[in-house]
């Protein structure tokens, strides 16, 4: 129960992180204003409704994208803000009603302009990838279209279409994409509570599986950018976590054994062959990406009694 971990961590963030992971941090550990997140938030959004400069750390395209849209989204969630009267809101429904970034398979994961940016390699735009890495995407926004926007939207059901047809996908053995799992993980509950007749039980069971073979169980390997356990467990109540106890220990300890010293956890990942071109933009996305994971980090050791988080400050 290291409480000691929880003050150096601290301390990293307040010297280290921007407004946005900082008013993060404060509202997961410290009894912050969910407020703060939203108005550091916004700072992120465009006219359009949607999201861009960098909120997304590997992708400094000013221009809204629906993948940092989708950031902004989770960001919302994780805090537990729902006010759909509120303006970022509003914004966000704004610009997934446009349709923008999108096309015949959902929306778009890399977009054009991004090539004008700052980037890590997989930001750069490549229609034929797209039709793979947005299925987590458009998965997960058609969960958010479903259940939060109002069925008179003219982007309901091209989100109806788009979801139902990645369907099938889960039910195959073919490739997903980074995302494609988590996407899925949240479009199955939507489609259930709008009442679309579907073999829940068989696709539930189905998702579990792919997800359980998904996971890197090598703790030799994880330090390169591969799926840990805590991609799909993210505490002790999670379904999958049962049958991989003994993998979700070793990456519990793995954990703490690897945060620098005084400080935070490496990330996994570099900018490969644009690290050159970028090398001054990806020494700053680094330190971002350092604290959004020191978050995550931090409520996943807390979540499986690995720290003790002190009172609210």
């Amino acid at each position: 129960m290291d409480q000691q971990l929880f003050r150096e961590v601290r301390t990293w963030m307040y010297r280290n992180a921007r407004p946005l992971e900082l008013a993060l941090w404060r509202c997961r550990f410290e009894g912050g204003d969910a407020g703060a997140v939203v108005a550091a938030l916004a700072h992120y959004q465009n006219e359009d409704g949607g999201f861009g400069h960098a909120l997304e750390p590997d992708c400094w395209n000013p221009q809204s994208s629906p993948y940092q849209t989708l950031c902004a989204l989770n960001i919302l969630r994780e805090i537990g803000f729902a006010d759909k009267a509120h303006p970022l809101f509003q914004g966000i429904l704004r610009y997934l009603e446009s349709g923008a970034d999108s096309a015949d398979y959902g929306w778009r994961f890399s977009i054009p302009s991004n090539d004008a940016c700052a980037r890590a390699p997989w930001w750069s735009y490549d229609e034929q990838a797209n039709r793979v890495e947005s299925i987590g995407l458009t998965a997960a926004l058609c969960a958010f279209v479903l259940t939060e926007m109002d069925q008179r939207s003219p982007i309901y059901p091209r989100a109806k279409t788009w979801a139902l047809a990645l369907i099938p996908l889960l039910e195959q053995d073919g490739e997903l994409g980074e995302m494609g799992l988590g996407g899925l993980a949240a479009l199955l509950p939507a489609l259930e509570q709008t009442g679309q007749p579907l073999p829940y039980a068989a696709l539930y069971q189905r998702l579990g599986q792919r997800a359980n073979a998904a996971i890197a169980r090598d703790p030799a390997q994880w330090s390169q950018y591969l799926p840990r356990p805590s991609r799909f467990i993210q505490s002790p109540a999670s379904p999958l976590y049962p049958k991989n106890a003994e993998v979700m220990a070793l990456e519990l300890q793995y954990l703490l054994d690897t945060r620098a010293q005084g400080g935070v956890w490496p990330i996994s990942w570099s900018w490969f062959d644009l690290a050159d071109r970028y090398a001054a933009e990806f020494a700053v996305s680094e330190n971002w990406w350092k604290a959004r994971q020191a978050i995550d980090t931090v409520a996943l050791l807390s979540a499986f009694g690995k720290i003790d988080l002190p009172p609210a400050l």
